[in-house]
């Protein structure tokens, strides 16, 4: 796609916001903040919120690469992805979006964790798991930095841009109905949405210009130990899980459902590798069956509140993800 192109697409006032840039080689993305209440607003859209892994893509003429928010990349695990991405008619681009996996028609982030645990490029396109990507921004795109432009008219641009296949969707938006479409939410079991000022510039980093509405109470937590296995089980028993607190390692509860059999032993073997002598919590729990370990692996939790004590009840363990640094983990709620 050239300049004149570009700009095609875009009116004089948008158009007079587009900068001429390099093409970045990095990207830290735009991030929601965690939000409560629900609301409707004319200066608002609002979208989906999908249970997937957050993804930058760059493509720079036959080059493509595709990297976690956390900057690993990813291009053997998803080689579908990059063949897509290298067919697309524009030749460089940066693209925020969202890798998902689907089981039926339901969003399933624990068969996309499955599919993300294949590093072998053959064995990931054996794996019969599908894998979409539902593209939502584009903060650069021929040789122009889109940051600036409002988001409304960025996600229009890709929208008229790219050619879109089963393997790569738009994310829709509904304008202004925020109430209903989390009512939606609600009534079909989805993760919650995604809310974000029209007129957004793309900004690196958190942000309150777009925020996070869930409808399903969990968040990821940080491992600092587990407990060994009761009765017939194998493994570990239970995760120790936390947060950060500023300088603080924060202790939530103890996470012992969820997990396959297949989990639980392959979680036994990541976590044993990192064993330490001493507890990595501000204020460590009691107990003799207790392993150690360093804080750096991060698992998403599902739960039904915090208690008073700051303690989670009823969590499950959902999958862990490698595309979130342990550090970023505080308490959302």
């Amino acid at each position: 796609m050239s300049a004149e192109c570009l700009k095609a697409h875009l009116s004089q006032d948008d158009w007079a916001k587009v900068r001429k840039a390099p093409m970045p080689r990095t990207f830290e993305p735009m991030l929601a903040t965690l939000h409560h209440e629900p609301f409707s607003h004319d200066d608002w859209i609002f979208e989906r919120k999908l249970d997937g892994i957050r993804l930058m893509v760059f493509r720079d003429g036959d080059s493509v690469e595709l990297y976690t928010r956390n900057g690993k990349q990813r291009n053997a695990h998803f080689p579908e992805l990059v063949a897509l991405f290298a067919a697309q008619p524009c030749q460089r681009f940066v693209l925020d979006g969202e890798v998902v996996a689907f089981e039926g028609q339901t969003p399933s982030f624990v068969r996309l964790q499955q599919r993300a645990g294949i590093a072998d490029p053959q064995a990931a396109r054996a794996s019969g798991i599908a894998v979409h990507f539902y593209v939502f921004d584009s903060p650069w795109m021929a040789d122009h930095d889109l940051r600036r432009v409002p988001l409304r008219q960025r996600k229009q641009l890709i929208h008229e841009t790219l050619e879109y296949t089963d393997g790569l969707r738009f994310t829709p938006h509904r304008n202004g109905d925020g109430k209903a479409l989390l009512a939606e939410a609600r009534r079909k079991g989805w993760e919650g949405i995604l809310a974000k000022q029209a007129q957004s510039p793309y900004r690196c980093g958190r942000s309150k210009r777009w925020l996070k509405l869930k409808v399903q109470t969990g968040q990821e937590l940080v491992i600092g130990g587990y407990t060994e296995p009761q009765g017939t089980r194998e493994g570990l028993g239970a995760l120790l899980v936390g947060y950060y607190a500023g300088d603080r390692f924060c202790y939530a509860g103890r996470v012992g459902t969820g997990f396959s059999e297949a989990e639980l032993k392959r979680l036994y073997s990541v976590l044993a590798a990192i064993e330490r002598q001493t507890s990595p919590f501000d204020e460590p729990p009691a107990g003799d069956d207790i392993h150690w370990v360093t804080p750096e692996r991060v698992a998403a939790i599902a739960f039904t509140e915090w208690t008073a004590d700051g303690k989670l009840r009823h969590p499950a363990y959902i999958g862990e993800r490698d595309d979130k640094n342990a550090a970023d983990v505080a308490r959302e709620h």
